[in-house]
């Protein structure tokens, strides 16, 4: 299949890889050449422009880091829109509100094109290996058109519902996400100053009731999990100003349902007092160097 690729982030470069290694035809496009590069370099094509991509492609993927790239890459002079033939199908896979979604997919219906959501969940180790999960929002024919392609990238492909509802889940996801981030880098922290090797204390969550994704595998705590980006500097991972993007769009989600987000409101302010000191482009488990009586995260 011939696919249009827009976004070579951390996420985005090893998923369009994995398209390549699935034996699809794929033309790329990013505002970094080097990006572009190492995908040219795999089998990619290079793109001049977001149209560039699209033009001649069955599917785009976009996967970009907010709403605004989002609405720019679609409906730009040069982009995604202007390209499209009829009755492509365009993959969003970057996690945005649910009111864009459908926007775009309003928009793109009325140029004769079809428009998915399917933001991700398992960070850039799922992104490597190919085993993502994809939320989808669409209609039961759009998902099952969008499948074959996902399944280049991912491992559960999941509809969710109708437009927008993919992002629905990847925005609750996400909550829970930082909530539990921020809980386990307290509970490592105060475990380390209460004297307890960090080791241990994470050993005892992991096969008890305080045991979580962030525990576990993403442990906040430098060395306890040696694959997690804590054990290398808080880098390539995903970074603590997306997570504060993300849950920005959950106080924003909450808001229009009138529905109480307490403990999101509280990990909101933790993850925004990160980034104002300068941690927002590591990743977000460096929250836990607020607790750890002002260390760097070198420590």
């Amino acid at each position: 299949m011939k696919i249009g690729f827009i976004g070579l982030g951390h996420m985005g470069a090893p998923m369009a890889l994995n398209l390549l290694k699935a034996g699809h035809t794929v033309s790329v496009f990013d505002l970094s050449s080097s990006a572009m590069e190492t995908l040219a370099q795999a089998g990619a094509r290079n793109a001049v422009s977001p149209k560039d991509a699209a033009t001649g492609a069955e599917v785009v993927v976009t996967m970009l880091p907010a709403a605004a790239h989002v609405r720019s890459v679609l409906t730009a002079d040069d982009g995604v829109f202007a390209g499209c033939g009829d009755s492509a199908t365009i993959i969003d896979s970057s996690t945005i509100d649910p009111t864009t979604a459908r926007d775009m997919a309003r928009m793109a219906e009325d140029r004769g094109l079809t428009f998915v959501d399917a933001p991700v969940s398992g960070g850039t180790g799922g992104a490597q290996a190919g085993t993502l999960t994809f939320m989808v929002g669409g209609t039961t024919e759009q998902y099952e058109h969008v499948v074959p392609v996902l399944k280049g990238m991912g491992k559960n492909i999941v509809h969710c519902g109708g437009v927008g509802t993919g992002q629905v889940a990847k925005i609750c996801n996400n909550l829970v996400l930082g909530i539990t981030m921020a809980g386990t880098a307290e509970a490592m922290a105060l475990g380390e100053s209460l004297g307890i090797d960090p080791q241990v204390l994470a050993g005892i969550m992991n096969t008890s009731t305080g045991r979580s994704w962030s525990s576990e595998t993403y442990n906040p705590y430098p060395g306890v999990v040696s694959t997690a980006p804590s054990s290398r500097g808080y880098t390539g991972g995903f970074g603590t100003d997306l997570m504060l993007k993300d849950l920005g769009l959950a106080a924003d989600a909450a808001k229009s349902a009138k529905r109480p987000a307490f403990m999101g409101a509280i990990a909101q302010q933790l993850y925004q007092t990160a980034s104002s000191r300068g941690l927002g482009g590591l990743d977000f488990s460096s929250v836990i160097a607020l607790y750890r009586d002002g260390a760097s995260v070198a420590k």
